[in-house]
């Protein structure tokens, strides 16, 4: 495993980190039974096909920054995060990312020796739907879980918010079913990537 804490989240350098590798924020479209090869759904040959070309070319698919609306989401982050530390009268840590098992993870924020942060701004609407429903919304599962796989810690706190909405916090611990399938899932996904590759690069040869 290993931990980069002298790169910040979203620049250049990061995304040279990231370029060609899974990521945790896409674990969930390698979750989707679809019918193609291995049962992976279109989304999962997408996001393959894009990695395909980022080791060929060597460069990010999408080096996009940022505009105002993630500035925005960015700035809301980190009062969220400090939100959170007060309420859990703990202290966070940022990393740039976290690779490990062949894939990165990149933490909004570490906490003591065992836990994590994932952290997501919602619209008041879907707000006010994750805290009724009082659980981790379903499609940030599969990122979660993913990341206390890479990072090899035992729980994470998953905190959602929006200015003037109740702050939402709920702790999530390593489900290690879901880590098996994980983990067995990018080992699919990688063989089928690199054959792919191969043909493309043999093809055009």
């Amino acid at each position: 495993m290993q931990i980069i804490t002298e790169i910040q989240q979203g620049t250049p350098e990061w995304l040279a980190l990231r370029l060609g590798i899974v990521t945790c924020s896409e674990l969930d479209s390698l979750l989707v039974n679809g019918k193609g090869e291995a049962g992976f759904g279109a989304g999962a040959f997408t996001y393959m096909n894009t990695l395909i070309g980022e080791r060929i070319t060597g460069e990010a698919a999408d080096p996009f920054t940022g505009n105002r609306h993630t500035e925005r989401g960015h700035e809301l982050e980190g009062v969220a995060r400090i939100l959170y530390e007060d309420r859990e009268e703990v202290k966070t840590s940022r990393v740039g990312i976290i690779l490990n098992h062949g894939i990165g993870y990149s933490p909004d924020s570490l906490v003591a020796d065992d836990g994590l942060t994932e952290i997501k701004t919602k619209l008041p609407k879907l707000q006010v739907e994750v805290i009724l429903g009082d659980e981790i919304p379903k499609e940030h599962i599969p990122q979660c879980q993913g990341g206390l796989w890479v990072s090899e810690r035992e729980w994470i706190d998953f905190v959602c918010y929006w200015p003037g909405m109740p702050l939402f916090i709920k702790r999530a611990y390593r489900d290690e079913v879901m880590i098996r399938k994980l983990s067995e899932r990018v080992k699919t996904f990688y063989e089928l990537l690199d054959e792919r590759m191969n043909k493309v690069l043999g093809l055009a040869a």
